[in-house]
């Protein structure tokens, strides 16, 4: 850990910007969380948890929540943006006019943007004109909320165009519980980030099915091709894909139980309709979104993406599971090692 005490703030109080407060307080920086919810805000300062959203951990006393989100961002030496892809533009846009010009821009959000197709730190580097884009990093890796609050052992990679700065970041977040690696690949570590929860919707139809062992084990590696596939289109390493955002959070999002995107697709396995699977659910599945990013991206570009398009057809226009894993199992018979 580094010895500097960084001045952070943390925008967005669900439970993964909620856990990441917890590792930056307990590594001894000064730190506000920005929340959207005032009951978040009121749980926080008044019992030190986020009843809400990260039930059961206890916070440490350092972590000040405010809904002010000029108070959580003026005068930082880092700010960790933690917010649903979808409301990554609006919040950059407010914050922007409070940000001192050398503040290191972390998100930690997983996304593409519907109607644009950037990545959060695209999405950042527009908005955040006075910023300049090597001061914008992206943190990413297999990571659930509860477990790295829990303190279990995590290990996760930090992408950015200027190794000093990234340097920086791996110092402020790392613990001896928390493991950072630098990237000098961004591009690839966001599209694994998002993709992986498109995928991960997949694999949870998979389970829900009932389909077995070797369904599961060939979607999740030809999951990892697509990701590739669309990463290098966009000027991203291959590589990038083979580490700790490609396919070690590609992994553990499409077999761990405490995956909000797995979830989604067990459940529309059950029979269940999207939007009823969505009004249920408080926090965000983000592969949902990202679903429809992928498929008009992949479209545009003209990027084969079967798994991810399967996907796209069963959430938006009503194509069952079983009839895509037999349109997968029946296409044309292909090379392997083609990107």
């Amino acid at each position: 850990m580094t010895e500097k005490r960084m001045r952070i703030a943390v925008i967005g109080g669900g439970s993964w910007g909620t856990a990441l407060a917890f590792l930056l307080a307990e590594n001894g920086h000064d730190l506000d969380l920005w929340v959207f919810e005032e009951e978040v805000r009121e749980s926080i300062a008044t019992s030190h948890e986020n009843s809400l959203f990260l039930p059961g951990c206890t916070l440490p006393k350092a972590i000040r929540p405010t809904t002010n989100l000029e108070e959580a961002v003026s005068n930082k030496d880092l700010v960790l943006v933690v917010v649903p892809s979808h409301h990554m533009r609006t919040i950059a846009k407010e914050m922007a006019p409070f940000l001192k010009g050398d503040t290191l821009v972390v998100t930690a959000s997983k996304g593409i943007e519907n109607k644009t197709h950037l990545t959060m730190t695209g999405v950042l580097d527009e908005c955040l004109p006075e910023i300049p884009s090597e001061q914008i990093m992206v943190l990413s890796g297999p990571s659930f909320a509860r477990e790295v609050a829990e303190r279990i052992p995590t290990v996760v990679a930090v992408a950015g165009k200027n190794p000093e700065f990234t340097k920086r970041v791996q110092e402020t977040f790392a613990s001896p519980v928390f493991r950072v690696y630098t990237n000098e690949d961004p591009i690839g570590v966001e599209i694994g980030g998002a993709m992986k929860n498109v995928i991960a919707i997949a694999a949870g139809m998979c389970d829900g099915l009932k389909s077995g062992l070797n369904p599961r084990a060939a979607l999740i590696t030809r999951g990892l091709t697509e990701m590739k596939r669309l990463g290098k289109r966009l000027g991203a390493d291959p590589l990038t894909f083979s580490g700790l955002a490609g396919v070690g959070d590609l992994i553990l999002t499409c077999t761990g139980d405490l995956s909000r995107n797995h979830t989604v697709g067990m459940k529309i396995a059950s029979g269940m309709s999207l939007d009823d699977i969505l009004n249920e659910m408080r926090m965000v599945a983000e592969g949902v979104k990202t679903t429809r990013s992928v498929y008009n991206l992949s479209h545009k570009l003209g990027v084969e993406l079967p798994i991810c398009n399967e996907v796209y057809h069963i959430l938006f226009d009503g194509r069952g599971p079983r009839e895509s894993i037999t349109r997968l199992m029946t296409r044309d018979l292909k090379e392997e090692m083609v990107l």
